[in-house]
């Protein structure tokens, strides 16, 4: 498909998501169905091509008095997805009704697995990559002295689950510093620390500190020859690049919705591999977990697929919200987001690297890095530079205190621009006094 046909079905797929065409830079007309047919999402769309990514960028409320660099803590949603939000909420009060219908979690699911490369029998939906984490974490039969595999530089989110069951049931955490300069350093580094009592490798698929993407296909083949679960953490990998959990090879898989997938705040997605899905007991449960119970016999059956760990009334205009982001990344392609992603960082990679007095903290080699960038200054303190960036440059950017790294983190989306990214390497120039 050419590349004028691509920005016109992607213009008309906008506009059937919303409804109209009031939130569009480009006019076309509305397409009757809401994502375009597969070779419009193979179209391939240039990291450089400027005039497509700003009609892109004008799918967002976003502020443009301010550069956002900090999707690796909170995305921004496009209107399609707030105004998604707005419709179902105002449509299911004005007839007090939840809206959590089979269909409408068909939908979302099937989204989801496209997402995710997994069968939508295995997603559950979340309130978070935490619940998800949480959710695999209690329910895997674990016993005291049993040993974790994990990293030093995990996600609160994705840690103190962990930490939990070793205060509480005695299992035994056991750590590897991530090691930046090349995979095979960290796949010597984890597999020193497994011996016959591990039971479960536990880690970031792209860290939250750093950025690193772990050799996580590399890590599976470990894991399987060692008989161990394999659980991914992937709050900053889903939405940020192309994903197949099938084709890594892990067994769980947590991610958040409202991050790189421009999700509702306060959505997410478990993966959990249905041939563990007997393993990995629900621990909360409640209307929608079952497959049918019997209170006078104590028969209980839970549901087959992975709903056995969704309970209880959710908020429906929220997981509807987070299906039309998915439809809207799959609308513009994954390999078209990560292709903008990818060249964006490493811009901010190059960039900055050049610059005198700053310290990378990132790897090197691309093909370790995700669309996130961390470094700090030698001679000025974290905290000191991103005051500067934010008051004079209007850069909101993320202190990374994990690990004790005091670095800067920069996370670059679909959204962000090379005339932002400039911005900021103009910023740092001057902090550093060139």
């Amino acid at each position: 498909m050419k590349r004028k046909q691509f920005v016109q079905s992607i213009a008309g797929a906008f506009a059937a998501l919303i409804g109209s065409g009031s939130f569009l830079s480009l006019s076309s007309p509305p397409r009757s169905h809401l994502i375009p047919n597969s070779s419009s999402r193979d179209a391939s769309i240039e990291a450089s091509d400027e005039k497509f990514w700003s009609i892109v960028r004008d799918q967002f409320p976003l502020t443009h008095e301010r550069a956002y660099f900090n999707t690796g803590g909170l995305g921004a949603s496009p209107f399609v997805v707030i105004e998604t939000v707005k419709r179902k909420m105002d449509e299911f009060e004005g007839i007090s009704e939840v809206g959590h219908t089979e269909e409408a979690w068909a939908a979302i699911k099937d989204k989801a697995a496209h997402i995710l490369g997994s069968d939508p029998s295995e997603v559950t939906l979340t309130s978070c990559a935490t619940e998800g984490i949480n959710i695999v974490v209690d329910g895997l039969p674990l016993k005291r002295r049993d040993e974790v595999i994990t990293t030093t530089h995990e996600h609160v989110g994705g840690i103190l689950a962990w930490l939990a069951r070793q205060k509480f049931d005695g299992i035994v955490l056991k750590w590897f510093e991530p090691s930046t300069r090349s995979r095979e350093e960290n796949l010597e580094r984890l597999s020193r620390l497994i011996t016959s009592r591990t039971r479960v490798i536990s880690i970031s698929h792209i860290t939250t500190t750093t950025g690193q993407e772990l050799p996580v296909r590399e890590i599976a083949q470990i894991a399987r020859e060692k008989g161990l679960w394999y659980f991914l953490d992937g709050a900053q990998a889903a939405g940020m690049k192309p994903l197949n959990v099938k084709e890594i090879g892990c067994d769980f898989y947590a991610t958040s919705g409202h991050k790189w997938l421009l999700g509702p705040k306060r959505t997410g997605l478990l993966y959990v591999r249905k041939e563990l899905l007997d393993t990995v007991r629900p621990i909360f449960v409640g209307a929608y977990s079952d497959n049918g119970f019997d209170l006078m016999t104590g028969k209980v059956e839970f549901h087959p697929t992975a709903q056995r760990y969704e309970y209880g009334t959710y908020n429906a205009p929220l997981m509807i919200g987070l299906g039309t982001a998915m439809e809207f990344l799959q609308t513009i392609g994954m390999d078209n987001v990560w292709r903008r992603n990818r060249a964006l960082s490493t811009r901010v990679y190059e960039g900055l690297a050049e610059i005198q007095n700053v310290e990378m903290l990132s790897p090197s080699s691309p093909e370790d890095r995700g669309a996130m960038i961390t470094f700090r200054m030698k001679n000025m303190k974290v905290e000191k530079l991103q005051s500067f960036l934010a008051d004079k440059y209007k850069l909101r950017t993320r202190f990374v205190g994990e690990a004790n790294l005091n670095g800067l983190r920069i996370s670059t989306h679909l959204y962000n621009s090379f005339e932002e990214v400039e911005r900021l390497i103009k910023g740092v120039k001057e902090a550093a006094g060139q």
